[in-house]
């Protein structure tokens, strides 16, 4: 018999709504839940088939629009053409046939077209390229490959002496076995490609995709804008992908609504998701409908953009939505400014929004705040909470373990000092996903998850602030949520904030305290020498007390305050404080004027550890409703510098529970450079997941720049060494967490040693103009054994714009309120690629910044020359995992930049703005080191290991690199620099890591100076001046005047007289016949010709000596004092002949392929010719791949000229070759080939670049 069978599944860990009191809320108000409430879904999209996401509570529509605001949907249909006898030629050359009952007013209609993987998520792309290729390519891949190896093996065993003839055979047998392998190992699908278009009939604009690919316009669907009906259609059966359009500019652009991932679903199910037959999958506020506004750019892996969120924001006015969710963010190096950071600030402050946000996932040290959600003071940053219902339901956890905060969410403070977490909610849920994932729901995890938690949870609160005409606004909704959350026992403030929300409690504060003198007011903290709050940390600020002059000033609400209330407003404080190290005023009046207070905080006599405390502000008329403002207050106190005695903390018989986390301040002691941290298990039974995280907190950096963040599974009594750069004289916080969900305890022991070897400047410049360069080597901890190394492996080209214009931006999409039109900046850069590469390009001055940046983004998109869309980036180029790394071929390309403002004249200042390519050398460059001045001169002996002793000076010289070693020097012009690292440790830790991390290495940098000038080949110039030199005056002068008369020959018409003068006058000067064969050449009509063009040749062929030209290139070497010049002629004769055969071959090639009667040419004549040019060249030579496909072509041997045909088109790209190659797979009978190729024909020859 089994064991009990549980039957009562624990739903309520599913979606967790009783923890926060949401559950309950709704069994005591059915109808505040979330009806009349509109909540902004800013994500990566939504799927409006997504299960729970059709219909509200009330059976109204939930999701009333769908918008991509990234402009990765976008196709640009302002190309309009007239429907003749109900057709019209698409952008992808197919017969488009419209249906009658379309009703096109004025029958005209917009053009465009669009790829489809351009639509597609990576995953579902991913899934689609592997099914297609089983679909339409395998089978007919191997069958092809199989009937060629079986023509080949039967041949060979019919033919065991093959004559030439035969040997042609073979070889296009050969070439087609090749070819059919090569595009086998080289597959790569390009996606469907569908027309679009879009046309008025005369109600509203509507739009088609071409989902048929056949131009049968009456299988697919009409759409209008989502808005308007509310539709959505699915691209196919095969991908799921739903997707709407919205129409813009009178017809000229089509925004094709997708998304770019599950996520944003997955939080619209959270938020708002309804199950009607299912109500205990119900999402938190299932009565709220929804606006799905996709943000993240499927052209850069669903990354957000800053135009995505100034357009959504755009949107959320226009709606004017109720809240927004926000479950996206970056560190940011500086917290509430910005101009993307100013306009989410806006709509909170001036237009009566709830923009609730993610906190980030990025902890658990301190102060790794995500931007926007953790660090914009108009925002509510949400935190993620786990319960045990939780990790019963969605992660099935063998044992029962305490509510907690997920390891990884991010904690505050925030390096201004404000909390940065402002409440928690639960940061888990199974619910709907996409249909394109081919699931119905999934498990998710992340603040992602607790932001529409909680935003579902404020929206059920307003639904019934809406119900009673209970007024409120951000401000007062805030202050609510704050006053009323749960702490949970066991969980610091910098992760929890304020505690869980609660929604009764909060909607209970807001009706009671509706017309409290500071419900329509914002107080705005600014502590001086700090921010939003006071953050003491460094060393420097323990050794005596602070004292914080802090200015307390009243906000009031826009819009909804009148000038009566800002007179009257006026409150009595008492200003409270719990920590013993702090000193503040008892009382504080305010009015509407900014008030300045002082506070003294004393770090002196604290123990190591952190310290939180708020100075907490309450209206002496009702203290009970919570404080009306608090100034926040963090102290960390390191351990005392002789704690690192001789660089060196340890931490012995360190016990972890699950979830459990150490911290550890450590002042880093001065000349250290470099952390190793090594981490020992003292079980002897069981392994445990541990994360090991380190920050130094630095002014204006992001908390990534000073970030080493490492899972490790740790064996019994296993260990694991790490190391990571540290800058002395700071405090580093060690973080040491067990994995949450990982189930015991466990001892641990680990220490952190200091290292101190430093170059005399970081990063280090050498500069090749400077010759020998010096830069000086010290330790200051101990005598450490170095072995100094500099890598390098990027070639930088800095490169200035070609072309730069501003545009004005039409459309109500890119307006601002208070009619603010946004300008685009769109710069130009043109490069060439001598060789195959890998690029990376990056517009320094503002790619490593985004919410904190002044302008909208800094988006570019990469083309070839043919226009097709290589590559695309925008903000964090060097953090996203060389997402934006572009492998190139030999080639000219073009970078297109587009920078966005609402001020014409911050964007005047970067029309010359410089971009930077960072190609990676195809094999890492080590520069020479020396010990001395004379040995870099020389390029004598070279620095090896040596041992530098605690505060010893050792200086290193490099030598400029020679000119044949410069890596990539074709594309290394001056002002170019090859980047790498400078190792200086022996034995360094991070060369022994798994990750071959580099974090222990120095930037170093080598500036690229002017390359020596060549001397000139004189030989053969000098061949030619002593040539001329012995001719008289008249002589030389008739010769010039006949050069120049056999210029004209191409010139003029074929029948003009001047060819039959000049061969009569020179009739065995060689130039005048190859002068006639290019003019016969070049004619419209050269069938008419092609007689004379083999004559002419042949005439050619028989005026040289081909025998003695033959014997003479046979010759090892001429030793011969004339020998340059003997080389120079018989150079120019060879030449010649080379010419005469390629008119003579292709003339006979075109007769007998185009069949023109009236010539006497056979196939032996080209035989013949073949095997003469064969002589001379290779078949294969570029200017002779044009015969030779044209000779394969005669003999119907399609292998060989597809095989030739796919060499030419590696040389030069086009798409007549790309069409012939087509053709080609027809002549095989590869109709998957034909099929496949035809398309990227589409997606390789756009006929303009992709709009931004």
């Amino acid at each position: 018999m089994a064991s009990t069978v549980d039957i009562d599944f624990p739903v309520d860990g599913i979606l967790p709504k009783k923890e926060t009191g949401a559950a309950s809320f709704l069994i005591k108000y059915p109808d505040f839940d979330g009806r009349n409430v509109l909540i902004a879904i800013l994500d990566t999209g939504v799927d409006p088939g997504a299960p729970g996401l059709q219909v509200t509570s009330t059976g109204e529509a939930k999701i009333i629009d769908l918008i991509d605001a990234s402009g990765s949907g976008d196709v640009d249909t302002s190309t309009v053409a007239e429907v003749k006898d109900g057709k019209v030629t698409g952008l992808t050359g197919r017969t488009l046939v419209i249906p009658e009952d379309w009703n096109i007013a004025g029958g005209k209609v917009h053009l465009g077209f669009k790829v489809g993987y351009e639509l597609y998520p990576r995953l579902l792309r991913d899934r689609i390229v592997k099914e297609h290729r089983e679909a339409t390519w395998d089978a007919s891949s191997r069958l092809a490959m199989a009937q060629a190896s079986k023509a080949l093996e039967d041949f060979d065993a019919a033919h065991a002496n093959p004559s030439q003839e035969q040997k042609l055979e073979r070889e296009n047998l050969q070439a087609v076995l090749d070819v059919m392998t090569d595009l086998d190992k080289k597959y790569n699908d390009c996606g469907p490609v569908y027309d679009c278009v879009v046309f008025n009939n005369g109600e509203t604009w509507r739009a088609c995709l071409d989902t048929s690919e056949t131009g049968d316009l009456s299988a697919c669907a009409v759409l209008a804008s989502y808005r308007e009906e509310r539709q959505y259609r699915t691209l196919s059966k095969q991908d799921m992908l739903n997707y709407s359009v919205n129409i813009y500019d009178e017809g000229n652009t089509l925004e094709i609504v997708t998304n770019a991932g599950a996520h944003g679903t997955h939080v619209a199910c959270i938020a708002a998701g309804n199950f009607p037959d299912s109500p205990e999958r119900n999402g938190v506020a299932p009565g709220a409908q929804i606006i799905g506004i996709k943000i993240g750019d499927t052209r850069l892996g669903s990354m957000e953009t800053g135009t995505a969120l100034v357009r959504a924001m755009i949107k959320v006015k226009e709606y004017g939505c109720d809240l927004v969710n926000y479950s996206y963010g970056e560190a940011s190096h500086w917290s509430n400014s910005g101009r993307v950071t100013d306009i989410l600030s806006e709509v909170v402050n001036k237009h009566n929004v709830i923009f609730v946000s993610s906190a980030g996932n990025n902890g658990p040290a301190l102060s790794t705040m995500g931007t926007p959600g953790g660090t914009v003071s108009a925002l509510i940053g949400v935190g993620a909470h786990v319960t045990p219902a939780m990790m019963a339901a969605e992660y099935s956890l063998r044992e029962k373990l305490p509510a907690m905060h997920y390891t990884w969410s991010s904690r505050g403070p925030c390096h201004d000092g404000a909390l940065g977490v402002d409440i928690s909610a639960p940061g888990g849920a199974i619910a709907s996903v996409p249909n394109w994932t081919l699931k119905c729901s999934q498990l998710m995890n992340g603040t992602s998850m607790s932001s529409p938690n909680a935003c579902g949870c404020i929206a059920l609160v307003l639904s019934g602030l809406k119900a009673g005409g209970i007024s409120y606004n951000p401000y007062s909704v805030k202050r609510a949520l704050q006053n009323t959350a749960k702490p949970v026992d066991g969980v610091e403030v910098f992760a929890m904030g304020h505690g869980l929300v609660q929604v009764e409690k909060a909607y209970e504060y807001l009706c009671q305290y509706e017309r409290a003198m500071e419900s329509k007011v914002q107080f705005t903290i600014s502590c001086s020498g700090f921010g939003q709050g006071i953050y003491i940390r460094e060393p420097v600020d323990l050794d005596k007390p602070s004292v914080v002059a802090v200015s307390v000033e009243p906000v009031h609400y826009e819009g909804i305050t009148d000038n009566d209330e800002k007179i009257s407003f006026s409150m009595q404080l008492s200003l409270t404080c719990d920590a013993g190290y702090v000193e503040c005023p008892p009382h504080l009046e305010m009015m509407s004027v900014q008030r300045s207070v002082s506070i003294r905080v004393d770090p002196r006599g604290l123990a190591e550890g952190v310290y939180f405390t708020e100075v907490c502000a309450f209206d002496v008329k009702c203290v009970e409703k919570g404080p009306v403002f608090r100034i926040p207050i963090t102290v960390v106190v390191p351990a005392s510098r002789s704690a690192a005695k001789d660089g060196e903390v340890r931490y012995e018989n360190m016990s972890f529970r699950p979830g459990q986390i150490r911290r550890h301040f450590i002042h880093v002691p001065e000349g250290s450079s470099v952390a190793v941290l090594r981490v020992q298990s003292c079980d002897k039974e069981k392994s445990c997941r541990m994360l090991l995280h380190a920050v130094q907190v630095m002014p204006q950096y992001q908390y990534k720049k000073y970030e080493f963040e490492k899972f490790v599974n740790l064996a019994d009594q296993g260990e694991t060494t790490q190391s990571f750069n540290v800058v002395d004289n700071r405090t580093l916080e060690l973080c040491v967490a067990k994995w949450w969900a990982n189930i015991g305890e466990v001892t641990l022991n680990y220490t952190v040693t200091f290292h101190g070897v430093h170059p005399t400047s970081n990063p280090v410049i050498v500069h090749g103009a400077d010759g020998v360069c010096r830069f000086d080597v010290r330790s200051h901890l101990r005598s450490e054994d170095i072995n100094p190394t500099v890598t390098l492996k990027t070639l930088t080209q800095p490169l200035r714009p070609s072309d730069s214009k501003i545009r004005c931006l039409s459309g109500a999409r890119d307006l601002l309120p208070e009619g603010r039109q946004i300008y685009a900046l769109e710069l130009t850069y043109k490069f060439s690629v001598c060789k195959n590469a890998e690029i990376n390009p990056d517009l320094s001055l503002l790619s490593d910044l985004l919410y904190e940046s002044e302008y909208e983004s800094q988006l570019w998109m990469l083309f070839d020359s043919n226009k097709q869309l290589l590559g695309t980036g925008d903000a964090y180029p060097h953090q996203v995992n060389k997402q934006y790394n572009v492998k190139l071929e030999k080639g000219d390309y073009t970078i297109l930049v587009q920078i966005r403002h609402d001020k014409k004249a911050s964007l005047e200042k970067l029309k010359s703005v410089i971009l930077l390519l960072h190609y990676k050398l195809a094999s890492p460059y080590t520069l020479d080191l020396y010990g001395t001045w004379q040995a870099a001169l020389t390029g004598g002996k070279k620095l090896g290991s040596l041992t530098v002793r605690r505060t010893e000076l050792v200086p290193v010289f490099t030598a400029p690199i020679p000119d044949d070693k410069i890596p990539m020097a074709k594309t290394a012009s001056p002002g170019c620099y090859l980047s790498g690292t400078l190792n200086l440790l022996k034995e360094d830790p991070a060369k022994k890591q798994e990750t071959k991390s580099l974090q222990c290495a120095i930037p170093f940098k080598y500036v690229i100076t002017e390359a020596a000038k060549k001397n000139g080949k004189n030989g053969k110039d000098k061949s030619k001046t002593d040539d001329f030199a012995e001719k008289t005056p008249d002589e030389k002068f008739q010769e010039a005047q006949r050069d120049l008369k056999i210029t004209w020959l191409s010139k003029l018409d074929v029948e003009d007289p001047l060819y039959g003068e000049l061969l009569k006058e020179y009739p065995d000067h060689i130039p005048v016949y190859l002068a006639r064969l290019n003019a016969l050449d070049q004619e419209k009509d050269r069938a008419k010709h092609i007689g004379e063009i083999i004559d002419t040749a042949k005439v050619v062929l028989s005026k040289i000596d081909k025998v003695s030209v033959l014997a003479y290139f046979a010759i090892k070497s001429d030793i011969h004092a004339d020998a340059s010049q003997t080389k120079v002629k018989q150079e120019e004769k060879k030449s010649e002949i080379l010419t005469a055969l390629l008119k003579l071959g292709t003339a006979q090639a075109d007769v007998l392929f185009n069949n023109w009667q009236g010539e006497n040419v056979t196939r032996g004549d080209l035989d013949t010719t073949m095997v003469e040019l064969a002589k001379w060249t290779d078949l294969t030579d570029t200017k002779v791949l044009p015969l030779s496909i044209k000779y394969a072509m005669v003999c119907e041997h399609y292998g060989r000229a597809l095989k030739l045909t796919l060499k030419q088109l590696e040389d030069k790209p086009s798409k007549d070759l790309e069409q012939k190659l087509i053709e080609l797979y027809g002549k095989l009978g590869w109709d998957h080939c034909t099929s496949h190729f035809s398309n990227w024909l589409l997606v390789k020859y756009p006929p303009s670049y992709r709009p931004f």
